[in-house]
């Protein structure tokens, strides 16, 4: 009687450097391939992160020849209905350590029964939970974080294939649905999906930007970033792939450090998974933000990119038509919404994750979380972005600005960014004056410092 197993595709939507499916030859001598469309997870999404994530789908099923098996529903059920149809004995998987993922799995593998759930590897190169200060308490703090991360290390590249697993043609199973088609082709203008198009990208990233990385990632003027986050966030790549090539110091030790960023993310959301929704330094549960609905009219204006501040509109207008933002000016964007604005966080979150085709929960509630000052920061709170001079130092001849914000196209220079004459025809005036709106951000923060209260979290 032939050995029969289940490949769960996830996070992980490519066949080289998969240890899931060395797992799953070792376990079986045939392996169905499946892909579970989950509505806790789909309904959440915007167009444009469900389009790639279909396109990737496409991708990964012409890899395998037509033989990935697409359902939808509940993966409590449909997982172990399939495991039962096909006599299989194991499921294998990457670990999940996102707050749904690992409610998921849990729930999964006590309705498979005897049928094993076996997590191999995960979406990180260091597994969420791993590393621990010597007390034995995670990190906060990102720097220690990151070089406890390097000193730990990680696995070389695992050495897979689609031949590494004989595949079962599911053709025959009543619940297959077809590989869903885009979503929606006009949501955003993505890039290629899939793991061809994720290593294609980074060898020309590798081979020519990388070089200048240090110097030129700050500048959303300049194409010169790697685009590799929208294929980490599918696992089109594995980081550990991205890291084996990352030997030297310089360009190369600037990049290792942002993937550390997203690792560090995981880890502080797999130890608190209530920040995803909720402050991490909890005395800013107390903090005063624009009510609704005051805040409706300025928070509309931001997200259409109507704020008169042309480094804020260039942001949020390429998050529409790109579903992509330069991580500089999610910055700038983030802190004009919190500090400028006064409006909370999780707001404008919310806004990123229906928009952005990377959009991972991790990287996105605590990126913004540290922008706010709610986050694993040190002294976070007095960090208030001027998008004024933010956009001359980041985008200093304007390029960036014109690109996105044709009404200003004919202002030249880095004019662009003060408008010394006003605002042209077609452009809206500041909503807000920053230096003002400056004060009455450290005013709140001074009102909950002298109210009391402390940290609830140790560092």
């Amino acid at each position: 009687m032939e050995r029969n197993a289940i490949v769960w595709f996830r996070r992980d939507l490519r066949l080289s450097d998969l240890p899931t499916l060395l797992a799953a030859a070792d376990a079986a001598e045939r392996s169905l391939a499946l892909f579970v469309l989950d509505d806790a997870l789909l309904a959440p999404s915007g167009a444009v992160r469900r389009t790639f994530l279909f396109r990737c789908l496409r991708a990964l099923d012409a890899e395998l020849g037509g033989r990935l098996m697409v359902v939808r529903g509940e993966p409590d059920k449909i997982v172990p209905a399939l495991a039962a149809e096909i006599d299989a004995q194991t499921v294998h998987v990457s670990a999940d350590f996102g707050p749904y993922g690992a409610r998921r799995d849990a729930a999964v593998a006590e309705a498979l029964g005897s049928t094993a759930l076996v997590a191999t590897g995960s979406p990180y190169a260091v597994t969420p939970g791993r590393i621990r200060k010597r007390d034995g308490t995670p990190y906060r703090v990102f720097t220690p974080f990151r070089k406890a991360w390097i000193e730990h290390g990680w696995r070389a590249p695992a050495r897979t294939d689609a031949a590494t697993v004989t595949w079962l043609d599911p053709s025959g199973l009543s619940s297959r649905l077809p590989v869903p088609p885009d979503d929606d082709q006009s949501a955003a203008a993505l890039p290629p999906a899939g793991e061809s198009a994720a290593l294609s990208r980074w060898h020309e990233f590798r081979d020519s930007d990388l070089r200048s990385y240090r110097d030129e990632r700050d500048r959303p003027d300049i194409d010169s970033t790697s685009h590799m986050s929208v294929y980490l966030k599918y696992g089109c790549v594995h980081p550990r792939t991205l890291l084996h090539d990352l030997r030297g110091d310089g360009d190369d030790a600037t990049f290792r450090s942002e993937l550390a960023w997203r690792e560090f993310y995981a880890d502080v959301l797999h130890h608190h998974p209530e920040t995803a929704r909720r402050n991490y330094d909890r005395r800013f549960d107390a903090i005063d933000y624009t009510p609704w609905p005051e805040a409706n009219e300025p928070f509309t204006a931001w997200k259409s990119g109507c704020t008169g501040f042309p480094i804020v509109d260039a942001g949020m207008r390429q998050l529409l038509a790109e579903g992509w933002m330069h991580n500089r000016v999610r910055m700038i964007t983030a802190s004009f919404l919190t500090k400028d604005l006064h409006i909370p966080w999780r707001w404008g979150a919310r806004h990123f994750m229906r928009h952005l085709a990377d959009g991972d929960l991790a990287s996105n509630q605590h990126g913004w979380q540290w922008t706010a000052g709610t986050g694993t920061d040190a002294a976070p709170y007095f960090r208030v972005f001027n998008p004024t001079t933010q956009g001359q130092k980041f985008d200093p001849h304007g390029d960036y600005v014109r690109r996105w914000v044709p009404e200003l196209r004919g202002i030249s220079g880095k004019a662009v960014h003060t408008l010394p004459g006003g605002p042209p025809s077609g452009y809206p005036k500041p909503i807000v004056d920053h230096q003002h709106e400056r004060r009455v951000a450290l005013e709140h923060y001074a009102a909950i410092t002298n109210r009391g209260g402390s940290n609830t979290r140790s560092s």
